[in-house]
């Protein structure tokens, strides 16, 4: 779905921390417990804007 190097380059634009894929899901989730966001994944491509992301559960 995704290339491995294209998800090693990625970085959350918020808070730029690593982030990771979630194929079940289609997102890309920060791996920042202070951020978290959830990224979504439209036709193969990560929508990589804050204004898209979900919050995770809780916040």
């Amino acid at each position: 779905m995704i290339d491995k190097e294209l998800m090693e380059i990625l970085a959350c634009p918020k808070c730029k921390s690593e982030v990771r894929l979630d194929e079940a899901a289609q997102r890309i989730i920060c791996v920042s417990p202070s951020c978290g966001l959830r990224y979504p994944i439209r036709d193969g491509i990560p929508v990589m804007l804050i204004d898209e992301a979900e919050k995770p559960a809780g916040c």
